[in-house]
């Protein structure tokens, strides 16, 4: 019955992006009682949810990117001999199991997952790109949370934002006392996680010496450059690994 499995000699190559996206999160983070526009603790969950797909899912992606409820993994080795349906499946069921465990949820979540052909210049325009929706998505989470608190309903804040430009969305919250581009950083920039090396000290028992290690760790960054400048680009080649 192998024929029969339709997409299972679908295959991708290195170096590519995998994005995961919550399905229903807006349900979600309301039932779980977040705070909105943005909660940390959910922010950090999925943080970590991103950490450990670098150190701990056995797929080794290089490096993570996440806001909302999405996460981008950038794979510059194939895992699975690049069969994409499993790629898709174990990227979004360990994410989601992942994020059951940190938040201790009783009820199941899901993502849904993509695959993306990307080289490293690809990568990092598309990794700009998600970090402009990121800074979208935080002025408008701000005026529509705003406009709710002032008594309007969702559906009114949402038509009443409709169109709007980002300049207009800035001034509308500046005007209440709120300057967006003194929010913390991880709101309106997103949040990184990727490998570096540390310089750990030990004890070695034999010389009775206090000795220094080199060890490669993955951590996570929540005060990011803009992608888009010189310095945000040579930020995303170093942690990539793909250094001019």
């Amino acid at each position: 019955m192998q024929e029969r499995e339709i997409f299972s000699s679908l295959s991708i190559f290195p170096p590519f992006v995998v994005r995961l996206d919550g399905r229903a999160f807006h349900r979600f983070t309301r039932d779980m009682g977040f705070e909105k526009p943005f909660d940390r603790r959910f922010s950090d969950a999925m943080a970590l949810v991103s950490e450990q797909l670098l150190s701990s899912s056995g797929m080794e992606p290089s490096f993570a990117f996440t806001f909302s409820d999405e996460i981008s993994l950038f794979f510059p080795r194939v895992p699975f001999g690049g069969r994409v349906e499993k790629i898709d499946s174990v990227c979004a069921s360990y994410a989601a199991s992942a994020l059951t465990l940190i938040l201790g949820l009783t009820e199941p979540v899901a993502f849904d997952s993509r695959v993306i052909l990307a080289d490293v210049s690809a990568t990092i325009a598309y990794l700009t790109m998600r970090q402009r929706e990121a800074w979208r998505n935080h002025i408008n989470g701000y005026c529509q949370q705003t406009l709710i608190a002032e008594g309007m309903s969702a559906t009114q804040a949402a038509r009443s934002l409709r169109g709007m430009k980002g300049p207009a969305m800035h001034e509308m919250m500046f005007e209440r006392g709120v300057n967006l581009a003194k929010t913390p950083a991880w709101e309106r920039r997103g949040i990184a996680c990727y490998r570096t090396e540390v310089i750990k000290e030990g004890y070695n028992p034999v010389t009775k010496e206090t000795v220094t290690a080199t060890r490669r760790v993955v951590i996570t960054d929540d005060d990011l450059p803009l992608f888009s400048d010189t310095d945000g680009e040579a930020f995303l080649r170093a942690h990539l690994g793909y250094p001019e």
